[in-house]
């Protein structure tokens, strides 16, 4: 150790190798002057830690760490991972740390201090696969911006209006990301919505009216389906006003909480909004929000158009935690968003990839949150 006293220790964990030579598996923090330190607590793959062999030799050295890289060892000692597990419920396992030569040229050396690991405990790590495979139903709801800022749809430069060729933005975005996630969906049947319009017969503004007009059974018979009744619904509403998130952020909400209450894997939803970005009840779609991010459910929103979209980068949360208004922050990231006009000139498959790109993760961490493994877990084959 260093002659002025305290040493700045860390630790280091070789795994043997088939050919007996030591691989380093995993280094800790240095901790500053310090000789009575406690390393955080480490995760580190089964498979690399010791092969998935709990009788492999394990070395671990505790050394003192030097800026110029000239790491003094303080000692070092052997192991497994079966005597590691023996650690936990309270009970740490103890190691000698031993430094070769102080122990060589000392006939009264013991230590150079003690090594006591806490806990230690084997945690099954499921994949996006693993649940989806195990059972889990994705279910895919689509809800479109129809409000005045889109622009009158027989109008050319209106976001709504459909070109000669049968496209516009808003059908390429339910295609690009709706042919993927429709592959997770068994029954193909997908609720669609759309906010923001004054509707036949009353004419009153709704924010979340069925795209087919069918609210006791608002779902469609695959993407196609979605594209069908958007086609069929757009003569026959006025484009109206104010552009609310929240009633169908808390419509979808509603279903997810009712899925978590059975307690398993089974059931995860994903809301696809897309919009031309300028948004009324912020506030409340931020509440919505943090109170969706307890839920097995994810939020991707699509930005059509060349409108600012600070809000949705606000709501995407990336820069960080999404807060309500309260400053009850979310409890977990569960919005994805993409502005469209990145991916005008690109394949379709590029959208698709990147409004999806988060979806595995959140879909996981909501699970692994909650302890549930996937309804049909894995079978673990043993070589």
């Amino acid at each position: 150790q260093d002659f002025l006293g305290k040493s700045d220790p860390f630790l280091e964990f070789y795994k043997q190798s088939d050919a007996g030579m030591w691989q380093l598996v995993y280094r800790s923090e240095v901790i500053k002057n310090n000789l009575n330190p406690c390393w955080r607590t480490c995760s580190v793959p089964l498979q690399t830690f010791c092969g998935g062999d709990f009788n492999k030799p394990i070395k671990v050295q505790c050394a003192d760490h030097d800026s110029d890289g000239s790491h003094d060892l303080i000692g070092t000692f052997e192991t497994n991972l079966t005597e590691l597990q023996k650690a936990g419920d309270g009970s740490p396992v103890e190691f000698e740390c031993i430094h070769p030569e102080k122990k060589q040229k000392k006939k009264s050396y013991k230590n150079s201090g003690i090594i006591r690991i806490k806990s230690c405990k084997i945690e099954t790590e499921y994949s996006f696969l693993d649940y989806v495979m195990g059972g889990c139903q994705i279910n895919f709801t689509v809800g479109v911006d129809f409000t005045g800022s889109n622009g009158d749809p027989k109008s050319p430069d209106s976001l709504h209006y459909i070109s000669p060729d049968g496209i516009n933005e808003y059908l390429i975005a339910i295609w690009s990301v709706g042919s993927v996630v429709q592959d997770y969906d068994t029954d193909k049947l997908f609720p669609a919505f759309g906010f923001g319009a004054q509707v036949p017969p009353s004419w009153q503004v709704s924010h979340e009216f069925a795209l087919n007009f069918n609210p006791s059974n608002p779902y469609c018979q695959g993407i196609q389906g979605i594209v069908d009744a958007y086609r069929q619904i757009l003569p026959q509403i006025r484009l109206y006003g104010p552009t609310n998130f929240s009633p169908i952020i808390n419509h979808v909400a509603r279903f997810a909480a009712h899925s978590a209450q059975q307690g398993t894997a089974s059931q995860y939803f994903i809301l696809l909004i897309i919009t031309d970005g300028e948004i009324t009840d912020l506030d409340q779609t931020r509440q919505a929000i943090v109170n969706a991010s307890k839920l097995p459910m994810s939020i991707i929103i699509v930005g059509v158009g060349e409108a600012d979209f600070k809000a949705m980068e606000f709501l995407d949360g990336d820069n960080g935690v999404l807060k309500s208004l309260t400053g009850e922050p979310a409890a977990r990231d569960i919005v994805q968003f993409v502005p469209f006009r990145q991916f005008k000139n690109a394949p379709r498959e590029a959208l698709s990839q990147m409004v999806l790109a988060e979806v595995p993760k959140q879909l996981v961490s909501y699970y692994k949150w909650q302890g549930w493994p996937p309804v049909k877990p894995p079978e673990i084959k043993m070589m």
